[in-house]
This record gives structure tokens, C-alpha cells and sequence, in this order.
């Protein structure tokens, strides 16, 4: 267990006081460019006038995953976000270098979510992180941190937390996902760190790099503000799905063959044992093979590129647990005037999904027979 360091306060950045009740940007000096010139971190900082608890939002932690970006913008300009008590760090960009670079890493090929708690002497990576880490975690009581799917993949929105820390639950709990996660997270990566150092921290994983999707930053702005409800630090009801799930275990479906997928599932999608995913033809359309469901599952994510080659992922599936009542998921997804029934639908014209044909369930028998069915990771 690392040892906690002694937390600092939020009355005041860089010299300038920010008291109870105010709002301030302010920016974090991280880095310097080619050019010598300072990289700093745009950050605004919302107090109440009630002392409370400190919450850090983050987003584009890797640069190109900024649907959390477009969800922390709308966060700061939303006039009825008036706190109760405590204060929030809202911090839309927070790995600027590859945000200006369109990318998920940094100029010297590191991944930033693989870095911290950092160094002072370090890399650029390590450096950054350290400077992160004392200046917004070190600040902090809770931490949501959101992510993207990484490039040409897109993910159904889903909270991730180490669900043996109470803290942690509590929140990936009260930010009202369907999906929930339960994992620490690499060795290196921010939330988890924060975790080790106290600071009970998730991350929400919905959508697309490059872009800022309607329904994923609805699904976004909906959890920040429940969790705040939650930490009884905003007015409101809390907003919730028609049912949350656990995920222990998580699994992608790898092609066997290369080729050009026709999907069968879209992102959320609920699907049993055995239900074909994706049918692998040749590039003239004939059908080669088929994937199918190892487990009773929800489709976490998909790859978004239908060309494919052996051992790439196509579908993560998370394992449902043995009590889920699958009918029921079903039903409520089909609610229309359900966030999770929108998300699924937008989420869905980023694919061309089709029911698997006749010829592809005889493909199935024949695979059987032959014992060339296809596995998962």
C-alpha cells in the first residue's frame, strides 16, 4: 500500500485565493513545447459556499478521446449547476499535448494513462503525471476520470471501478450506467493510482475518438451530476437505467480468418450463448465463417472497421452474471424515451448491422462438424 500524502487545499491555485462560493479558470503549467513555450492545462474550478467534498472531472486524458471533453464544456456552461456544498475541478482537457496533436499519445510515444502516479525526474509522461498528480488528485476526495473506445472501435457506455473499495462502488454505482466494470485498472493508469493514494476514483468508457457524440455526453453529464447528488453536493433527483449490471469478467471475440465482417449486434446489444456476431466473407461477398457468443453477454464493444485479419478484436463482450434476467434488459432498452434505448439507436448507424443469413447458419453446421468453430480471447 503506497502512503497517502497529506492533501492540499483547494482555497487557492498558483498564489490566487478561491473562496468559498466562487468560480475561477485557472491553468496548470505542465509542460513546454518545441518552442519553449509553457504547455498549461485549462481547469475551471466551481465552490460552493458550504465546505464539502472535492471532486476532479477529467476527460481527453488520452488526446483523442473527447466525448468527455464536449461533456465537461457542457458541465461548465450549464447555469442551474449550482453546488450545495464542496467544490469540483473541471478539467476538459487534460493531456493537452495530444489533444493538440489529434492523438492518444504524447510526442515521445508514451501513453499518459500508463504513467502516474509519475516523476519528477522522469519522462515526459512521468513528468506530466507527477505534476497532475500533485495539483488536481492530491486536491481531491473523488475522482471521475472519461475515456473513449481507442481507434476504429466504439464502446456502449459503461462505468469501470475496483468494486472492493466501498468508496469506489459507491460511485460507479450512483453514476448510473447500466454496465458496470469491476477491475482496478493497468498498472500505472491514473485511476488506479488515485485509488492507492485514497482518492476513489472511476471512469466512464463510451463512443468514439474524435468525436463528441450527442447521447454519450448526455450519458456523461447525467452520471457527473448523479454522482454529485449523490455526495449530496447538488439538488436533484438522481436519474437511473431500469437496471444496472455487474461485469467480472469481460472477453473480446477475436476473427479466425481475414476478410470483411457483416455485424449481427451493435454496442449494448443483450445476446445469448451461441447468437452469431459477425458473419467473415471474402471481399466478393462469399461467406467464409461465423463468430458467435461464447456466454450469455452484453456487447460492451465493436471494432468499427469491417476489414479484418486473424486475431483481431471484433466484439467485447462482458459475461452477463447467471441471475441476469435477459427479457427484462431487452424490455427496457426498447423504452423510446430511454437515454440507453437513444445511445444504443445512435450508436448503431455507425455500423451496418444485418440478420445472419440462411447460408450463414449452414456455414455454422458445417464449422461444427468439421470442429472449426470459432473461440474468444
Amino acid at each position: 500500500m503506497k502512503k497517502i500524502r497529506p492533501r492540499k487545499s483547494i482555497d487557492q491555485w498558483n498564489g490566487d485565493p478561491i473562496p468559498p462560493g466562487s468560480s475561477r479558470d485557472v491553468k496548470l503549467a505542465v509542460s513546454e513545447s518545441y518552442s519553449s513555450m509553457t504547455v498549461k492545462i485549462p481547469i475551471h474550478i466551481r465552490r460552493a459556499k458550504e465546505d464539502g467534498p472535492v471532486v476532479f472531472v477529467t476527460a481527453a486524458l488520452h488526446g483523442d478521446e473527447i466525448n468527455g471533453t464536449g461533456a465537461i464544456r457542457n458541465l461548465i456552461q450549464d447555469t442551474e449547476l449550482h453546488l450545495l456544498r464542496g467544490s469540483v475541478i473541471f478539467v476538459p482537457v487534460l493531456n493537452l499535448l495530444a489533444f493538440d496533436r489529434h492523438s492518444r499519445y504524447l510526442p515521445d510515444r508514451r501513453d499518459l494513462n500508463r504513467s502516474f502516479p509519475g516523476s519528477a525526474n522522469g519522462s515526459l509522461a512521468s513528468r506530466m503525471a507527477r505534476i497532475i498528480f500533485d495539483e488536481i488528485v492530491s486536491r481531491s476526495d473523488y475522482g471521475i476520470d472519461l475515456h473513449t473506445a481507442s481507434v476504429r472501435r466504439t464502446n456502449y457506455p459503461n462505468v469501470r471501478g475496483d468494486l472492493s473499495n466501498k468508496e469506489v462502488r459507491r460511485l460507479a454505482q450512483a453514476f448510473g450506467s447500466e454496465v458496470i466494470i469491476n477491475g482496478k485498472g493497468p498498472q500505472g493508469a491514473f485511476r488506479r493510482e488515485a485509488c492507492s493514494i485514497g482518492c476513489p476514483t472511476i471512469i466512464m468508457e463510451g463512443g468514439e475518438v474524435w468525436k463528441v457524440e450527442p447521447g454519450i455526453v448526455e450519458s456523461a453529464v447525467r452520471g457527473v451530476k448523479n454522482v454529485l447528488r449523490n455526495l449530496e453536493m447538488l439538488e436533484g433527483e438522481h436519474e437511473s437505467p431500469d437496471y444496472q449490471v455487474i461485469i467480472d469478467k469481460a472477453s473480446w471475440v477475436r476473427a479466425e480468418r481475414g476478410g470483411f465482417l457483416k455485424f449481427h449486434v451493435k454496442p449494448g446489444d443483450i445476446v445469448e450463448k451461441d447468437q452469431p456476431l459477425a458473419t467473415n466473407t471474402t471481399i466478393l461477398g462469399r461467406e467464409r465463417s461465423m463468430l458467435y457468443a461464447p456466454f450469455d453477454s452484453v456487447v460492451i464493444g465493436m471494432t468499427t472497421l469491417p476489414a479484418i485479419s486473424p486475431g483481431e478484436p471484433v466484439c467485447h463482450l462482458g459475461k452477463l452474471p447467471p441471475e441476469t434476467r435477459l427479457s427484462r434488459i431487452r424490455r427496457s432498452r426498447s423504452e423510446e424515451d430511454s437515454l440507453e434505448g437513444q445511445v444504443a439507436e445512435e450508436l448503431s448507424t455507425n455500423l451496418v448491422v444485418e440478420e445472419p443469413t440462411d447460408e450463414a447458419q449452414q456455414l455454422r453446421q458445417l464449422s461444427e462438424g468439421n470442429g472449426e468453430a470459432t473461440a474468444a480471447e
